[in-house]
């Protein structure tokens, strides 16, 4: 066996040879003697290593041409050549090299304004290194740009190289000539008949020199500044804008600017044509045109969103592969522009196989079963942007982006999806003050995308598991939650909750008690279709009431004790809205019905009925308006009087009725003015939010609403009895929560206070 195997090894052996590859050469010549010439600074040992030519070897072109390419790589030389000298045997290969100088010495030579430090830090060119001169070309470039900086566009920035070519080193000399410093005086616009000067001088970021800026002209700025003029013209339909620039210089040396405005023609969406649409009507593509609409500003930009807008069209009933081609027909002398657009259908697209990317952490099924989409089915528009409205809303996710690759027929695609993963896991702590709260601390641990499988990460199964304790001034909470969202597989939820929760006697934010309240709850919901789902929740719940004042009337004073609640929740809710955490648009409808006692057993028999309507508007510039209505009512039975104190509504402050303290609209305890809560409340809620910069917005508000003693007062006429405030806030998002700061102002008296003094609603919470 060895000697049938010693022959392969030799010839794989061979061919394995680099120097196989160049048999085709002539190999005639024998390399004798290989040698260095011209090397001053860098050793002959040191070049010797880096190439493959060597003495007793055959020579090859090829190799020797490599071997210059690997000396240029080194940086070291500046010119490289190869010579064969015939000696006898063979012939002596001789690299002859030209050392890249080295740099002794860089010299800065007439600076005043900048320090020779300012200046050596913008230098790539240092000394010990190889003389580069592209490089300090970039430098001397990196200097004038410097001196711009601080307003002196006129520097000479000169250089000069002095070698010494016995040691084959340079000293490197740069001198400027400063000129200078160039400050504007005033910057005026001439040309502009349809924007006035503020409007165009708004656009740039050049100033004249004033109290709060130098006023240096920095060309380069000022060359962006004039493109961002073009644009602004190019948005409004002026598509012969001209914009040129003149400097001129008083005695002082002041720059005067004066920007030159050629406005031209404003143009307009003139006839508007579609063609090779087959398979709908032109009335709906063009439906699908929202900004070159005929006697709108033309712009390119706009023709662009309509070209996307159509594909948008098509891309939603599953004709992915259209294409859509524009044709623009000017006329300069009615200022129209005439549109065509030429489509394509081509098939329609059907899913072939959907790949989830990018998720890490997250098991595949938890993206997967929110994805309204199936393998099979066509494209479809509606479906794929309520898909990602869905994982959005899961809060795992930064981003969430589609694309698709080639399926396994001509009409068919793979729909990837490829996410972000946003952290879901957080040990925070932290404090806060609000106005019902007063000074509260927390510790939390959540994972909201937890799995109790995994015991490496216990992470990636959607579900949600949260451990919180608060410490506060007048509160006291401590909580446990789990929520599985998918019951083996199913869309079928399970959750508890544990707690303990205090809230110390605090007349300022409402209680004129302490209260205990130690117990739990069992959670299930059902997802019936894309928007509606249903709970059914089962409350357990210890309530102890104390310290109430002994001035207090007996309404309050007969509250106090321990009572066990037990209670059975049924509620629907349909959610149309577009994001949970923040929504823009769409429609929430809430209803639920509570029944405690009966069949349940416990110390109090109550039912209580809640709903909630909520409807947000999405109007400019990202600006939302809500409007929101809550209704409730409790009622007592099996010979119960009233519904426990602890369990009707209330409401004024930050989160019903601002301008009104917390808790004090509706009935009062007529001796110690604390507040009793009533049977029946209705609130409703009208607020703008307009985003200010990326992390805060202001917000305008409107509130009314009241609570009554009885359900029964309300039912005779109570809406004549409401309690409204206006105002406005403040919605900054910090990294340890959303901070809320209202300044609602009351429009009617409320029970116990004689002014209507407006009032600072404050709140900070730990999650956004």
């Amino acid at each position: 066996m060895r000697k049938t195997i010693f022959p392969f090894i030799l010839a794989a052996l061979f061919f394995s040879n680099p120097f196989f590859a160049y048999s085709q050469e002539n190999t005639s010549q024998l390399v004798k003697a290989v040698e260095v010439r011209g090397n001053k600074a860098i050793s002959a040992e040191t070049i010797m290593a880096k190439i493959k030519t060597r003495a007793g070897q055959p020579y090859y072109s090829q190799i020797s041409r490599d071997d210059i390419k690997r000396l240029y790589e080194t940086g070291f030389f500046s010119d490289i050549s190869l010579e064969l000298e015939d000696v006898e045997g063979g012939v002596k290969v001789v690299f002859k090299v030209e050392e890249r100088p080295v740099i002794e010495e860089v010299k800065i030579e007439g600076n005043k304004a900048l320090s020779r430090s300012a200046i050596m830090r913008k230098l790539k060119t240092k000394a010990g290194q190889y003389l580069n001169l592209a490089l300090l070309k970039e430098d001397i470039a990196a200097i004038k740009n410097e001196y711009e900086r601080i307003g002196m566009p006129h520097v000479s920035v000169e250089h000069s190289v002095d070698t010494d070519t016995a040691t084959n080193k340079v000293k490197i000399s740069i001198k400027m000539g400063e000129g200078e410093r160039v400050k504007i005086r005033r910057i005026y616009v001439d040309g502009n008949l349809h924007f006035n000067d503020r409007r165009i001088i708004g656009l740039i970021k050049t100033r004249a020199a004033s109290i709060l800026g130098a006023g240096f002209f920095k060309e380069e700025q000022f060359e962006e500044d004039l493109e961002r003029v073009k644009a602004f013209y190019l948005k409004n339909g002026y598509l012969d804008i001209k914009v040129e620039y003149r400097m001129d210089y008083d005695a002082k040396g002041y720059l005067y600017l004066r920007l030159l405005i050629e406005e031209g023609k404003q143009y307009r969406v003139g006839g508007i044509t579609i063609h090779g649409n087959e398979k709908f009507s032109e009335s709906e593509v063009s439906g699908s045109l929202k900004s070159c609409v005929t006697g709108n500003v033309f712009t390119y930009d706009a023709l662009g969103e309509d070209v996307a807008n159509i594909q948008g069209f098509y891309f939603g009933k599953g004709y992915i592969f259209v294409q859509v081609r524009e044709v623009t027909s000017l006329d300069t002398a009615t200022g129209k522009v005439d549109i065509s657009y030429n489509i394509v259908e081509n098939e329609v697209a059907y899913v072939d196989r959907i790949d989830v990317r990018g998720n890490i952490k997250t098991q595949d099924k938890v993206i997967r079963r929110e994805m309204r989409i199936n393998p099979g089915e066509r494209f479809d528009g509606d479906k794929l942007k309520r898909s990602k409205e869905r994982l959005y809303n899961l809060g795992f996710f930064e981003e969430v982006n589609y694309d698709t690759e080639p399926g396994t027929e001509p009409n068919q695609r793979n729909l990837v999806v490829d996410v972000k993963e946003a952290k879901t896991g957080s040990l925070s702590f932290g404090g806060g003050y609000s106005s019902i709260d007063q000074f509260v601390g927390f510790v939390e641990i959540e994972q909201k995308n937890f799995d109790w499988r995994n015991w490496k990460t216990f992470t990636g199964a959607g579900q949600s598991l949260k451990l919180r304790g608060e410490m506060g001034s007048v509160r006291q909470n401590f909580e446990l939650s789990f929520t599985e969202p998918w019951i083996f597989d199913h869309p079928v939820s399970f959750g508890f909750d544990l707690y303990k929760r205090t809230h110390d006697k605090e007349s300022d934010v409402g209680y004129g008690y302490k209260e205990i309240r130690t117990g739990g709850d069992l959670r299930l919901g059902k997802e019936f279709n894309e928007y509606l789902r249903g709970g059914l929740t089962y409350r357990l719940e210890e309530v102890d009431i104390s310290n109430v004042s002994t001035t207090a009337t007996p309404d309050l004073k007969t509250e106090e004790g321990k009572n066990l609640i037990s209670s059975m929740q049924f509620a629907l809710t349909r959610d149309t809205t577009d994001n949970v955490f923040n929504p823009s648009r769409g429609l929430v409808l809430s209803g639920s019905y509570e029944i405690a006692g009966g069949l349940f057993g416990g110390d109090k028999d109550f039912n209580k009925f809640f709903a909630l309507a909520a409807q947000y508007f999405p109007i400019f510039s990202k600006s939302v308006l809500q409007l929101q209505a809550r209704a409730g009512v409790a009622q007592p039975f099996n010979g119960h009087e009233k519904v426990p104190i602890y369990e009707r509504f209330y409401a004024g402050g930050a989160n019903t009725i601002r301008g009104y303290e917390e808790r004090t609209v509706g009935p009062v305890d007529a001796l110690t003015k604390d507040p009793l809560g009533g049977e029946a409340l209705f609130v409703a809620n009208a607020e703008i939010t307009v985003p200010l910069v990326e992390f805060i917005k202001g917000a305008v508000f409107i509130d009314t609403g009241n609570v009554w003693s009885e359900a029964s007062d309300f039912w005779k006429g109570g809406f004549g009895e409401f309690k409204t405030g206006i105002g406005f806030g403040v919605r900054v998002k910090t990294p340890i929560g959303p901070l809320k700061l209202d300044y609602g102002i009351p429009l009617n008296k409320q029970p116990g206070k004689e002014d209507r003094e407006g009032r600072f609603h404050f709140s900070m919470s730990h999650g956004f």
